[in-house]
């Protein structure tokens, strides 16, 4: 078996990141804010947009498609963060090492961009995703907001990583 491959997709291979995208949001619902049918009949310009905001990560092993990740801007307000969101790792790929890949390159996307801080929203009824965040040495924040609201006690919690700034690692976290 090969290694998996993680890169960043250029604005003109917005159809690899739509297809993906798609693909998240069937296979899991749950895990995303927006739906499947609100996203599928998007047009082109949309999603050629959508590239342009965030850097899009895609992992792949052999040419085959594995997972999504997207790196961007969290808010003026805090210049040193980046966000990681829409992860997503196909279900035949799930505990092969996929997400591990795609978190890595986000993170040395951010501290490539200068960021110090990392943050990815988790919903708190997810402990997979929070054992695997906190593998990684996210830790909660203060910050907290829902996701979709199903009940009262749903929502995702905000887990952030210091990036080193310097160092033989260069911030890049080495857990799973």
């Amino acid at each position: 078996m090969s290694d998996i491959t993680v890169r960043a997709l250029g604005a003109e291979e917005w159809e690899h990141y739509r297809s993906m995208r798609l693909t998240a949001l069937r296979e899991s619902p749950e895990a995303f804010v927006a739906s499947h049918a609100d996203e599928e009949s998007e047009p082109e310009d949309f999603w050629r947009a959508r590239m342009e905001r965030s850097t899009r990560l895609l992992a792949e092993r052999d040419g085959e498609a594995l997972g999504i990740a997207s790196v961007g801007e969290v808010d003026e307000d805090r210049p040193d963060h980046a966000q990681l969101f829409g992860l997503f790792v196909t279900p035949a790929a799930r505990g092969t090492g996929v997400a591990a890949a795609l978190v890595r390159a986000a993170s040395r996307v951010a501290a490539e961009k200068g960021r110090t801080q990392l943050l990815y929203w988790v919903g708190t009824d997810n402990g997979r995703a929070v054992a695997f965040a906190s593998s990684f040495g996210f830790r909660p924040t203060e910050n907290r907001r829902p996701m979709r609201v199903v009940s009262e006690d749903d929502g995702e919690e905000e887990v952030a990583m210091t990036l080193a700034l310097a160092g033989d690692r260069g911030g890049i976290p080495t857990a799973i």
